[in-house]
């Protein structure tokens, strides 16, 4: 997972402090990520944290486009 992809997700959505992927509520995340992506029989093929960011993608379009309608409605992104 080094280039972010096109279509990524990009959230503002821990403390500054959670600095990098291996952080223990990153690897949290990341694994509801995975169980998510397994219940659409899909990967999550990217995934960092930078000071509190989180990027990440999925192989499917239709899991990333209801991702990003659920986004919309509780922060409206």
């Amino acid at each position: 997972m080094n280039e972010q992809p096109i279509g990524a997700i990009e959230v503002d959505l821990f403390p500054e402090a959670v600095d990098g992927p291996d952080h223990p509520e990153a690897l949290r995340f990341q694994a509801l990520l995975e169980q998510v992506a397994d219940d659409y029989d899909c990967n999550l093929v990217w995934f960092q944290v930078h000071k509190g960011t989180v990027s990440f993608a999925f192989d499917d379009d239709v899991l990333t486009a209801e991702v990003l309608r659920e986004l919309e409605m509780d922060y409206g992104a």
